[in-house]
């Protein structure tokens, strides 16, 4: 009986089969997962962060484990983006995939020349993803600060871009509602939120922190209410689609972002834990749905009794 159950959703004229989605830096460029599943069996894959150049990143330790979550400081490491297109987009056209490409740049114009370039291998990218919000580089907050500078830089890719654009806001700010009505009304086809909090961590032996960076970007289910509030808030300030992450670590989270407005999420953090996690939330989003009479996600968007 669960065929009856569409989890199919649309978004700036893109069909996507379900939901659940791979965020961005969780996945690489989706060889990592290929192996555990086949990708065109979830709804969109979000690239790592591409930029115009390669960047190494910050040197290590990045990555580490706190409580329940997980703070990381990468520092957008990558292979750049002419590199991404000769090399990793072969690969992931064979998926047959939703592909989502997460940009930056240290500039507006870096952020269009990444766009340009990826114009050529538009017909299999279903949308750009600008990573407006990084919280682990020196130059990665601005956009996202700035409603005037978040309206600039998309409108400025809006106007180069041949796909959508999604962009991706972070939750280290006064007010994100501020910065989503500036994104939409500069044309942002959706809205996707929240990136990582800024975290620290220190070593009571050495006393030095636990990242080189010092400071990252705290993932994993403590930021999940965080994120969850901040999808509430924006669904109800904008007309566009919202896309939820933040400590998505079963079905019951995606049913929570999804009352809140969330019309997709983006599972982050869990890919780490269980490779699988995205093929679980899928099957079992459809149980509960069925067990309810549920028939499609128009049934549960938005419908927080708040």
């Amino acid at each position: 009986m669960m065929e009856k159950i569409d989890l199919s959703l649309e978004i700036a004229g893109k069909e996507f089969k379900n939901p659940i989605w791979l965020a961005s830096g969780t996945c690489g460029y989706g060889e990592e997962l290929a192996d555990f599943f086949k990708l065109d069996q979830i709804g969109a894959i979000v690239t790592k962060t591409i930029t115009k150049e390669p960047r190494p990143g910050h040197p290590p330790p990045r990555v580490f484990e706190t409580g329940y979550g997980m703070l990381n400081a990468i520092g957008l490491q990558n292979v750049g983006v002419d590199e991404f297109i000769e090399s990793k987009l072969p690969f992931l056209e064979k998926q047959n995939a939703n592909l989502i490409v997460n940009i930056a740049g240290r500039s507006v114009e870096e952020y269009c020349s990444v766009c340009e370039k990826l114009n050529d291998a538009s017909q299999i990218i279903s949308a750009i993803e600008l990573n407006m919000s990084c919280p682990n580089v020196t130059d990665g907050l601005e956009f996202s600060k700035n409603p005037k500078l978040a309206e600039e830089l998309i409108k400025r890719t809006k106007s180069v871009a041949t796909c959508p654009i999604i962009a991706k806001l972070s939750p280290n700010v006064a007010d994100i509602s501020e910065i989503a009505v500036a994104s939409e009304q500069a044309g942002a086809d959706a809205i996707s939120l929240i990136n990582t909090l800024v975290g620290m961590a220190v070593d009571i032996e050495t006393f030095k922190p636990r990242l080189s960076n010092v400071t990252g970007g705290l993932s994993g289910p403590p930021i999940k209410p965080v994120a969850i509030a901040m999808v509430y808030k924006v669904y109800n300030s904008v007309s566009v689609p919202v896309i939820g992450i933040g400590g998505i670590m079963d079905y019951r989270d995606v049913i929570e972002f999804m009352l809140c407005g969330a019309s997709a999420v983006q599972i982050g953090t869990a890919n780490f834990i269980n490779p699988r996690i995205s093929i679980e939330i899928i099957e079992s989003l459809k149980r509960w749905m069925e067990s309810r009479d549920y028939r499609s996600l128009n049934d549960i968007v938005g419908k927080v009794r708040a």
